[in-house]
């Protein structure tokens, strides 16, 4: 009997020592959520990211995001100024044009790491909100003094085609601030489609280069440029390089984003 109760008391430990140790695997998956940020190069534009990312199950996160960048006409060609030196402008440009978007999406992982230092490939999809938020660009422009033939005055303008033919009209690009109480925005909606590539080495830490589509889509054309050349529907293609953290509530330590860029010290 006594041997029994001493089996027993074994048996109950190695199924709680081997149940603990599932356990431990179980929050290493479910319980570890994500939080990133990203540099975005758009083929219209520039951005910077932040993403939530909260676990479903083995291969399946929710996503949630916030996005702002900036928006550029394809027609945009920036041109040193003739009359300014190391002075640069965009003839013909309207606005400075800008997106802040928020959404939510998914991740499912198509293949995962075979060990830390291979490569996981997942595709994402998210969508949601858009505020497009454009300013008026001024220019100083030369305007030949009426009462006079050879003396000029500077008066900062929007560009105009009646009073600015030609790059040699504009003496330079006015100040930023200028039309900063003109400020508009549009609302829209944008969906963005691409794919993961996590390659980090370090269990912790996320290292990644996306690649997509996305479009961002708004009720009128966005006013960029004179002319026809503006669109309400911006079709990209976009590259983004994603660096964060996974969030394990079993390591604090290890959630802190300094960790981020530290090598991983060898034992």
């Amino acid at each position: 009997m006594k041997k029994l109760l001493i089996l027993a008391v074994v048996l109950f430990g190695t199924i709680s020592l081997y149940a603990q140790g599932e356990l431990n695997e179980q929050q290493k998956v479910f319980f570890r959520n994500e939080k990133s940020f990203a540099i975005l190069l758009n083929s219209d534009g520039l951005g910077v990211s932040y993403r939530a990312a909260k676990r479903i199950d083995f291969r399946n996160k929710n996503l949630y995001e916030i996005d702002a960048g900036s928006l550029r006409n394809i027609k945009e060609y920036r041109q040193e100024s003739v009359n300014v030196q190391g002075s640069s402008y965009i003839f013909g440009k309207l606005n400075s044009t800008f997106f802040l978007r928020g959404g939510i999406g998914h991740q499912h992982e198509l293949f995962k790491k075979a060990d830390l230092g291979g490569i996981a490939v997942r595709y994402f999809y998210s969508a949601g909100p858009i505020f497009a938020i454009y300013k008026p660009i001024y220019y100083r422009v030369i305007h030949l003094i009426p009462t006079t033939t050879n003396e000029y005055e500077l008066k900062d303008e929007k560009f105009d085609v009646a009073t600015i033919a030609s790059p040699l009209d504009i003496y330079s690009k006015a100040s930023f601030t200028k039309g900063l109480d003109e400020i508009k925005a549009m609302p829209g909606l944008y969906a963005k489609l691409g794919f993961n590539f996590e390659y980090s080495k370090e269990d912790k830490i996320i290292h990644a280069i996306e690649i997509g589509g996305q479009v961002n889509a708004f009720p009128k054309k966005i006013p960029i440029m004179a002319g026809n050349n503006n669109k309400s529907l911006f079709f990209s293609l976009f590259v983004s390089y994603r660096f964060g953290i996974i969030l394990d509530p079993l390591d604090p330590e290890s959630n802190k984003l300094s960790n981020i860029f530290k090598r991983k010290k060898n034992d």
